[in-house]
Formats: C-alpha cells, structure tokens, sequence
C-alpha cells in the first residue's frame, strides 16, 4: 500500500514538472521576457528607484491630463462665440470662472472611436443676455470646475513633497546605515569575506618570522583535521592574538593561515565597530559573528585590535559605545565552542594597553610575537620580494640585510622597490647594488639634495666634522665599521652623514661599547675644534644623543659610581623596546644634582679624550677631509686605504 502512494506521488510530482516546464515554454514562446524581468525586479526588490523616474512619471500624468480634459480649443472673441450661437454651430456650452468652452456637439460622445467635436473658447465678460440667448437658442449648458488645475495643484501640494521627503529620508538612512537600506542596516558588519580558495597568500609567501608560523601551523592544521585534537581531549585555542611593531607582518600572518587552511576569512578593523550612535558597535559584533557561525569552519580578523579593546580601568566613567562594543565582543569570545570551528586572530602593536579580560585564556589564548627579523630573516624577505624584479649579477642581498639592521619586512619591501625606480630613472634595464644602496640610505637619512647651495666656509665645516665622526669610529674598539662618509645635503637639515653598517645584530650592549657611541658622536664637534678653534651648530644632535646616553647610564642602566645597580626613574609601559618617552622621576632634588654632575663630567671627559685622539691624529684627518671635498662620497674600502688603519 505504501509503494502504490508512492507511485502515486512520483507520478503527481512528474506531472507538477511538466506543467511547470510547459509553463516556462509557453511563456518563453509568447515573449513575456520584459514582463517577467520588470515584475521580477520588482517583486524581488531589485528594481532601484531613481530620481528621474519620478519627473518622468508626473510629466506623463500632466500630459495625459491635458489631452484628456482639453480638447483641441479655439480662442475667438466673445462676440464671434454669440454669433456661432446663433447660427446653431455651437450646441453645448460648459461655463466656468476664467472661460466659456462651446462644443459643435456632445461634449463628451461616451464612446471611442468617435471624431471628438470641435471646441470654441472664449473669455466671458459681464453679459446679462447670455443665459437667456442659450435658452433662446435650446443650447445646452452647464457650469463646470477646472479640472487640471486641481489635480496639477494636488500633486505640487501634497504628492510632490510627500515623494521628496521619502527620498531624502531614505538617502540619509542608507549613508547612515553603512550602504544598507534602513535603519536595520546600521547593525551590520563591515567585514570584508574573502571565500574558501580566493586568499592566495601562504606561509610559503612568508619570511623572517619562522617562530610565528610554527605556532599558527597548529590553527591551520585544527581547520584541517580538528578530529585528531578532540579525540585526545585537547581544545584549540579560540583566539590567537598576533603582536608585532607596524610592517612586522602581522596581516601577512593572517592572510597566510586563511591561505593555507582554506576556509572563508572575515577582514576587518577594529574601528569599523564604532560609530557615533551608541549600540551600533555592540550589534555589528553580533552580526559577525552569527555570520561566522554560519560560515564554520571559518577564521575572523580583527585588525587594530586596540581600537575598540582597550582597557576600561582608566574610563572615566559611563557606558559609552566603545567599552559596550568590547563587553559585546567578550562575551561572543566566551560562548564559542571549542568545536566550533570559528577562530579569532587579531592584531595590535599596542598589547599594553588592551583589555585584561580580553587576554585571559578562553578568548585570547595565545599570543605570538612578531619580533622585527633578524640577519637571516630579512635576507629571506629580500629574496622573497626581489623574486620578481630583475636583479644586476652585482646585487648581494645579504649585504643588503646586513645594512639593515632593525628594518622590519614593510621597509625592505620598499627598499627593493626604490631600487627598482631608481634604475629605471638611471636608464637601466636591471637593478644594480648602488641602486639599493642608495634606496636605503634614502630611507635612512632622506632624500638627496644635490642643489643645495653651501658656501665654502660651511662645507669645510661639514667634511671636517664627517670625518671627525668617522675617525673616531676606526679608532674606537668595539665601534660599527664605517660604510660610507658623505658631504651630499639629504633630508631636512642633515648636510652630511656618516654611515656605520654593524657587523651582527645587537640585542645588549656593555658600559665601555656605550661609552664608545659617545665618542664617536662627540668625534665631529671635535675635529671642528681642533681645525677652526672654534664650534658649529652642526653638532646639535650629536650632542643630544650622546646626553641622553650619559643620562640613562646614570638613570636606568645602573652604572654610576654613587647609585650602581639603581633604576632612578619609572618609564610607562614598553613594547618591544619602543618607549612612550613619558617617565616619572623618582628621586630627591639633591640626587637630581648629583645626575647632571654626573652627566656633565661623562661629557666633558670624552669630549677632552676625543680630541687628544684626532690630534694625534690631525694629519690623517686633513688628508681624508681633502678627498672627501673632492669627492664628496667616500666608500668604506677608500676610507680604511686613506687611514691605514684596521677597523677597531
């Protein structure tokens, strides 16, 4: 018995596909494409709503009022419209305030089709005869409104401006609502989807941060086979929050785990959580994450992590948008699954000042720390960001990594693309070494200034002092070989520089190699003292410099006579060595006094020592000036060939 309903229910749903196939042919056939693409549209709340549609549409209906209550009309004067009276041409006369309207017969036939009777118009004037000379003559007449002006006046009084603030009210709610269509649109994210396949990027497209991609393979692996880790009871973590200075690759990272797993990937700023209306932000994070839910297995990018995270102990009060966007978004992280499928990666180069609720484990498990890449790593970003461009035989990109110390992945991309640029103004078809190396001393002290105009005194004044510095870093142990020595205007203000390229990357550095960086800034002042018995301003930041490093071995490294092993000021939060520069003394007026002693005899004692050096050594000091003037660049093989000595 069931088999048999089952035919029957086969056989009816055959006949239903048949009915409807043959429905679609015949509509195809009698060519409703227009009907259908319009209703459609219409009904699918496609068809967008145009300005213009409307003008044309009341254009249409005045015009088809004028045709349907004027008919074609002659004005003739008022006498001539009595005598066609009296001679029986006019037979009906319609009578209104502004004007008299005689037909040459019905004035309205009632059927189409029918040649519609002439009309004779004219201007009544004050006539007591008239009405008793249409009833003298059996002319039918009656007295009638005006019609058009009725209904042209209705719709400039009432539809017109009921349409136009329709319009405006939807306009301003689109813009307001973030490209939605109403107020419901303001809760929407604004996450970019990229979809499962398009996120090209992989870990294979990433260099100089091999530390960070060992602990994101775990994500990519989860998303990939997740069964291996629940069987064992292990839970993936549900955050992973990636902290890194700007250009470290932080984006890079997240593109690459969306790459590699191959799953959808939601992209967005923090700050495109937060509006001006309160509430709006909180909604949005909903959103998202309903979509994501949707999505799973899928990954979340929030980028600027701290814009909408940051901590509520310093709030001053109140429940304000951003601090209700980030209650939202703890409390979305706290109800995930760990079989859900969905992870959150975000990124901040300010962790300091995040949320503690938002670090805790259960939202943002882990933290990995994008450190700016060593020797190795940014040898392996040059050779990933040189692959397309077209390298000279000449070119040693670890060379190049090697005079970049502390340049993070953003900046050697640029740097390859500045030599690019830069032979291609020369003329040349392949980047050569001296292309890079010019990019990264544009990077480095700014672009150069060849037309600069410096009289003679002045540029004596700068190769002496360039020199200075130079002479002083060979003859200092433990000092960074000299790269190059220059008298060529670049940046602002800078009118040489000398270039010092360090052998290996530097993490810690001893009192006798600080001391070292203070000689060497003090070199210029001093061979300005020791050639023009006499100093510039040219040493203004040498001499900044060189205090500060007097004053934080005092202050903060602990190595003064009187406070050794002693931190004297408080610094606010740091991040991977980047200071905030705000600090809080924390020491008395008399040891104050005791640190500017301290500081000021630091300075004068290697300043005195500095320039007992160059003049014993005054004479290889003229003879290297001499050729720098005449040259204006020195290379650091010239340099150790004028000095005859052995980089110390």
């Amino acid at each position: 018995m069931g088999s048999q309903d089952e035919t029957d229910r086969d056989e009816l749903n055959m006949a239903g596909k048949k009915n409807e196939q043959w429905n679609d042919d015949s509509n195809k056939k009698s060519g409703p494409n227009h009907n259908n693409s319009l209703f459609s549209k219409f009904t699918k709340g496609q068809f967008k709503f145009s300005l213009w549609y409307f003008v044309a549409a009341i254009v249409i209906m005045m015009l088809a009022n004028s045709f349907l209550s004027g008919n074609s009309s002659e004005t003739i004067s008022y006498s001539s419209f009595k005598e066609l009276i009296v001679s029986g041409q006019i037979t009906e006369v319609q009578i209104s305030k502004d004007s008299y309207l005689g037909y040459s017969g019905s004035a309205d036939t009632g059927l189409p089709g029918l040649q519609k009777p002439t009309v004779f118009k004219t201007v009544p004037v004050v006539d007591s005869g008239f009405i008793p000379l249409l009833d003298q003559m059996n002319v039918k007449y009656q007295a009638v409104s005006e019609r058009s002006s009725n209904i042209i006046g209705m719709l400039l009084s009432w539809i017109v401006p009921l349409i136009f603030i329709v319009i405006i009210w939807k306009a301003m709610f689109s813009k307001m609502g973030g490209g939605g269509s109403g107020v419901m649109s303001f809760g929407k994210n604004k996450a970019q989807l990229v979809a499962e396949g398009d996120t090209e990027t992989t870990f294979a497209d990433v260099a100089g941060a091999d530390e960070a991609k060992a602990e994101l393979v775990e994500v990519v692996d989860f998303l990939k086979s997740p069964k291996k880790y629940l069987d064992i009871g292990g839970k993936i973590p549900k955050g992973v929050l990636l902290v890194g200075s700007p250009g470290t690759g932080k984006t890079l990272l997240a593109r690459a785990v969306a790459g590699d797993a191959g799953v959808p990937f939601f992209r967005l700023s923090g700050a495109d959580f937060v509006e001006m209306f309160v509430g709006v932000g909180a909604a949005r994070v909903r959103d998202l994450f309903k979509q994501a839910r949707e999505k799973a297995p899928c990954i979340i990018f929030i980028d600027e992590l701290d814009a909408i995270g940051k901590s509520r102990l310093n709030s001053a009060g109140g429940n304000d948008e951003r601090e209700q966007t980030l209650n939202q978004l703890l409390v979305e992280m706290d109800g995930f699954s760990a079989k859900s499928g969905v992870i959150i990666l975000g990124a901040t180069n300010r962790p300091e000042v995040l949320d503690a609720a938002l670090l805790r484990p259960g939202r943002f498990d882990r933290q990995v720390v994008i450190d700016k890449p060593d020797l190795d790593g940014r040898e392996a970003i040059l050779n990933i960001h040189s692959t397309d461009v077209k390298m000279g035989p000449d070119v040693d990109l670890h060379s190049i990594a090697r005079a970049t110390p502390g340049f993070v992945g953003a900046d050697l991309a640029n740097i390859i693309n500045e030599g690019a640029l830069l032979a291609v103004r020369a003329g040349r078809k392949k980047v050569m070494q001296e292309d890079i190396e010019e990019a990264i001393e544009k990077t480095i002290a700014g672009l150069q200034k060849k037309n600069r105009l410096i009289n003679k005194k002045e540029r004596d004044i700068v190769a002496y002092h360039e020199t200075g510095h130079a002479l002083t870093a060979i003859l200092t142990p433990g000092s960074d070989p000299v790269q190059k020595i220059s008298i060529i205007p670049r940046g602002i203000g800078a009118l040489g520089y000398t270039l010092q390229t360090p052998v290996e990357d530097r993490f810690l550095m001893t009192k006798k190699e600080l001391i070292g960086k203070i000689d060497v800034l003090l070199g210029g002042r001093a061979a300005e003292q020791i050639i023009f018995d006499e100093i510039s301003t040219g040493a203004a930041n040498d001499i900044t410099r060189a205090t500060d490093i007097a004053r934080s071995l005092i202050t903060e490294y602990g190595m003064s006579d009187k406070f050794e092993n002693m931190v004297l000021t408080k610094r606010t939060a740091t991040f991977l060595g980047q200071e905030s520069g705000m600090s809080t003394r924390e020491y008395s007026e008399t040891t104050q006094q005791y640190v500017d002693e301290e500081v000021a005899r630091i300075i004068s004692e290697r300043y005195k020592a500095v320039v007992k050096l160059l003049k014993e050594k005054k004479e290889t000091l003229k003879k290297i000036t001499a050729r720098l003037l005449e040259t204006e660049t020195i290379s650091s093989a010239e340099f150790l060939k004028l000095t005859d000595i052995k980089a110390g």
